[in-house]
């Protein structure tokens, strides 16, 4: 048991983080109010989620303008997707093994 669940990855074990990184594998880019939608949260604690994200390289951030709008949007790193996998392996494996 010790052994499965030293293969989950931090990162996602908040519910937030988990549902950024959802939405992020399956689509290519998305923008900030998107995700604050989908996922129903307030500006600030996407925001952090998002950089907490961020900073262990997980996803990457782009900012464009759509007109004279700003528009952030995200996307998930190469090593952020293979990481994600990972832990949604062993959240299988654990599920599995009980």
């Amino acid at each position: 048991m010790k052994e499965i669940i030293s293969k989950l990855n931090k990162a996602f074990e908040s519910r937030i983080r988990l549902g950024i990184m959802s939405v992020l594998i399956v689509n290519d880019w998305v923008d900030f109010n998107t995700l604050k939608q989908l996922l129903d949260l307030t500006d600030g604690n996407l925001a952090s989620h998002l950089k907490a994200l961020e900073e262990k390289e997980l996803i990457k951030m782009k900012k464009q303008f759509i007109g004279r709008k700003p528009r952030t949007s995200y996307q998930v790193t190469e090593s952020g997707r293979v990481k994600f996998v990972q832990h949604i392996e062993a959240l299988e494996n654990l599920i599995k093994n009980q």
